[in-house]
């Protein structure tokens, strides 16, 4: 049988959710034709959609006959609601545009043709509306040709009834007929060959011109009135290939769901093969994503209800339950993964909560929604404690609340949208990232260029193997892919920058995967810091009709809102109650903060008959960057997630060298020759002779006839410079002309000269101790037989043993235990007897909460951490922390606990000099 998916697609309010019922009327699946205006549609099943009159959701219905089935797809035509649009033509073989005769073509008109054509989609296009008395089927036609394609053809006259065996019955030929057989042929020239031999076409040659894309049939019609749909059904039938699908089994996911009943659905098409009940499918292994489940019940839905199927054949559309790890865009069997949708949210929204509602608790809820729909992006700032949620206008954040407040029964509120910023470079630097605390090395050079608008960052490596080996290198380009990076302008995501790994270094002994992490974290960051940075903010493409007498007020508008815009020469018309008058149109791009809110202004100032049209074009250059830098006040140097400075090992313990200084210290120089000091950077120069730089300035190196490196001068006095007195701490050898003069207060980064300041003794801050339970427990020896046998026992001994640590050292004890790979659990914290414990969340680890605990609290409290862990040791001192590891820990609670024994046995002599049996007990060890 023959099987076809075949999507709706149009602008808003052109009737596509009309048309739909009229085809479902017209092929018996339904016995009513529903209206929007009534709230009966079949295809809108949402309350909301119901409310307000549009579709939000894809939905999809099933139409029959003998011997094929169409699955049709009713896709929202809002703009706000394109990316879950544009998730449905993965699946089509056709697809239906459909255009208003009231409205001609619009902005997302081309945008939708735009994507049809890039993904290769049959298309019929359905002028609907014709009922009203401005329509006129000439000038549309002439419209779609002219800003669609010269291949749209009127195929009114080719119903199904002409057609006979294949070929055109003769009897029955027309003008209307002759004229659209001419333009098909005149399409292809093997065609146009034929057409004036045999003076007719064949069925077949005509599919096959319009499965190719070469002609695009043009119907016209009222879906409200149910004239032109039959036609429209009848041409689904007869014109439209079945694709060749293969024996292999290959699914598409396009959607993920819940029904009323809380399960989650994965809905797909068949690609190839087939799909059973109680089929055990498969992720992608290769990656960190693999998974294998189970299909438990297979639905093939039309509107709301669906019916229950064993098996589902190549080209069904259906919903699968029983798999939890899916994607919307993820490929099944054979399939690999689809590209994903090409819009992105512009505007950001801070969730505010009701009383009593955790964000936490709340952010895995959320999470249900995001999976649904991969567009709504749901954020968590730590640094603010806030959610927040990222999408694409205030229709789609009116169907969230309602969402939330539905399925969850919590009612949410939105504060004010702002715009979603990105950020870029405008020239090439270099960034070194440096990680060597104890026992661990790693160093990365990365070249940090301008990429192409949209580009994203792209990865390249650049770098000798017999400098890094080859496991390395794909490590750290694995490890600037695994993350959003952030700019250093608005903390804002990073975007269309190339990133060239051009060298690195690793250790023998001490390196670790870990270890390339930091460092290449760290090398992005401080090329950042270097770079000239832009900010990019979101802009329109846009299309505004307004009558000519007020193009004046429309230019002036578009100048005020900083858009780049051009008058077509071209214009339509506009009746109003009584007159016909020109329209001008405007074509340009506008940023999206700029134009919000512009479209109710245009209606208003028009009296109705002015139109602005929006798509989004993408990121470009910010209008007012000064002005939005210092609304946001993001300080790069305060951002302790994402540090640019780098970490050395000097006297036997990590060092952190702020990234302006870092170049001097690098082991590799800059074209990858490994320095014998740590003085200067080697960049190549003219005719590749290298010339020495400082930092990254270049000095006077000079250079024989045979390329062979001599010192200059200021390489020396820099030399001397940099190693006179360099125990001193009072350093000033990194000034120019040092030794020709005193230091003065401008060494200190003062212009006030030297001042004396008397310093008040600081309060005493209150003390907290922080300690890692796990890292103790394995640590102490009797703790990690006790946790060989029972791990609760080993808890519980340690609560204790810090209980009476706490009573007699009397300070604030937090014990802290990873629950990170408990899934779904959350932060709990809790009291036992005097210290407070605390079990971490899903995700995250002891070492995280402790860090964050530790930067967050550092100035305010006296903190101690007990650890043995290096990395965390090392990150710890950085937030001026004292540490103390969990050996030594051991040894200073059994020595706390002797001391406090011996002072009370000396007090209680004292008190009636008594001997006490506790003298002669043997010590605890």
């Amino acid at each position: 049988m023959k099987q076809l998916v075949v999507g709706i697609l149009a602008h808003v309010d052109a009737g596509k959710t009309t048309l739909s019922e009229g085809l479902l009327f017209e092929n018996g699946s339904i016995r009513k034709i529903g209206r929007v205006d009534n709230k009966d549609a079949f295809l809108d099943t949402f309350a909301l959609e119901k409310e307000r009159g549009i579709t939000i959701f894809s939905k999809q219905a099933v139409l029959q006959r003998e011997d094929a089935v169409i699955t049709l797809l009713d896709t929202p035509g809002h703009v706000d609601f394109s990316a879950e649009m544009e998730r449905t033509l993965w699946l089509l073989d056709a697809a239906v545009l459909v255009i208003s005769a009231s409205d001609g073509i619009q902005g997302h008109t081309r945008t939708l043709w735009k994507l049809l054509q890039r993904h290769g989609i049959p298309t019929i296009l359905f002028i609907n509306k014709m009922d009203q008395p401005e329509a006129d089927k000439g000038s549309l036609l002439t419209q779609v040709k002219t800003h669609l394609s010269d291949s749209c053809v009127d195929f009114s006259a080719l119903d199904s009834s002409v057609w006979r065996n294949g070929v055109i019955n003769g009897s029955q030929k027309s003008d209307g007929i002759e004229d659209a057989l001419e333009q098909i042929a005149v399409s292809e020239e093997g065609l146009l060959e034929y057409f004036l031999e045999h003076g007719s076409l064949k069925k077949e040659q005509i599919m096959e011109m319009i499965a190719k894309r070469q002609v695009f049939p043009c119907l016209f019609g009222s879906a409200l009135k149910n004239e032109g749909v039959k036609q429209l059904l009848n041409s689904l039938y007869e014109y439209i290939f079945m694709p060749d699908y293969p024996s292999d089994f290959g699914a598409r996911v396009y959607k993920i769901a819940r029904d009323e009943q809380g399960n989650r659905l994965t809905y797909l098409k068949v690609t190839g093969g087939s799909l059973r009940v109680k089929e055990i499918l498969a992720g992608d292994k290769t990656g960190d994503s693999g998974w294998e489940e189970k299909v438990n019940q297979i639905r093939v839905y039309s509107g709301a209800k669906f019916e229950a199927v064993n098996e589902a054949y190549p080209g069904c559309v259906c919903a699968v339950t029983g798999l939890t790890k899916t994607l919307p865009g993820e490929g099944l069997g054979f399939e690999q993964r689809g590209e994903l949708p090409v819009l992105e949210p512009v505007l950001v929204y801070s969730i505010a909560l009701p009383d009593g509602v955790d964000a936490l608790s709340m952010l895995p809820k959320l999470k249900q929604l995001e999976e649904e729909d991969p567009q709504l992006h749901i954020v968590w700032e730590e640094e603010s404690r806030e959610l927040k949620v990222q999408l694409m206008g205030e229709v789609q954040l009116e169907v969230l609340r309602n969402q939330i407040q539905e399925r969850f029964e919590i009612k949410v509120s939105f504060e004010e949208g702002a715009i979603v910023y990105k950020e870029t470079i405008a020239d090439t630097v270099e960034g070194v990232g440096h990680f060597e605390p104890l026992r661990h090395y790693a160093e990365v050079h990365l070249l940090l260029s301008p990429g192409e608008p949209g580009t994203g960052i792209q990865v390249l490596a650049d770098c000798s193997e017999d400098l890094l080996a080859r496991n390395w290198q794909r490590l750290i380009m694995t490890h600037v892919e695994e993350r959003e990076h952030r700019g250093v302008l608005t903390g804002s995501v990073l975007t269309d920058v190339k990133v060239t790994l051009i060298a690195g270094k690793a250790h023998l002994k001490h390196t670790e995967g870990g270890d390339f992490r930091q460092a290449t974290y760290r090398a992005i960051r401080q090329g950042l810091m270097q770079a000239s940075s832009v900010l990019l903010e979101p802009h329109y493409e846009f299309r505004l009709e307004v009558p000519m007498s007020m193009v004046g007020r429309a230019m002036t508008d578009l100048e005020m809102m900083h858009g780049n815009f051009a008058l077509q020469e071209s214009g339509t018309s506009s009746q109003g109650a009584n007159t016909i008058e020109e329209m001008a149109v405007l074509t340009g791009t506008i940023p999206v903060s700029t134009a919000r809110g512009y479209s109710m202004q245009v209606t208003s100032y028009t009296k109705g008959l002015g139109h602005f049209f929006c798509t989004l074009k993408g990121y470009y250059p910010c209008h007012n960057t000064e002005e939005v830098v210092e609304k946001i006040g993001y300080h790069p140097e305060e951002d302790v997630r994402n540090p640019a400075d780098s970490v050395f090992c000097m006297h036997g313990a990590g060092e952190i060298i702020p990234w302006h200084q870092v170049h001097e210290y690098m082991h590799i120089g800059l074209n990858g020759d490994v320095r014998s000091g740590a003085l200067f950077g080697v960049a190549g120069g003219e005719d590749g002779i290298p010339v020495y730089y400082e930092g990254m300035k270049p000095l006077s190196g000079k250079t024989k006839e045979n390329n062979e490196q001599i010192m200059g001068i200021e390489e020396i006095d820099y030399i001397i410079n940099r190693t006179a007195f360099s125990n001193r701490k009072d350093d000033f050898s990194h000034k120019p002309g040092y030794l020709k003069r005193k230091p003065t207060a401008k060494d200190y980064g003062s212009s006030k000269g030297a001042q004396t300041v008397t310093y008040a003794p600081k309060p005493k801050a209150p003390k907290y101790l922080l300690v890692d339970g796990y890292n103790v427990i394995f640590a102490w020896q009797e703790l990690k037989e006790l946790a060989e046998k029972n791990i609760d026992g080993a808890r519980g001994a340690l609560m204790d043993i810090l209980c009476n640590y706490q009573a007699i050292c009397r300070m604030e004890v937090i014990l802290v235990f990873d629950a990170y790979r408990v899934e779904g659990h959350a932060t709990e914290f809790s009291d036992y007897q005097n210290i407070h414990v605390v079990y971490t969340k899903e995700a995250e680890t002891a070492d995280y909460y402790i860090e964050h605990f530790a930067h967050e609290n550092s100035k305010r409290y006296d903190i101690t951490v007990v650890t043995s862990d290096g990395l965390e040791q090392v990150i710890i001192r950085g937030a001026g922390c004292a540490l103390i590891s969990s050996r030594e820990f051991e040894t200073e609670v059994k020595r706390t606990q002797d001391s406090f024994r011996q002072e009370y046995l000396e007090s209680k002599k004292k008190e009636n000099d008594k001997t006490y049996l506790g003298e002669f007990l043997p010590k605890q060890d």
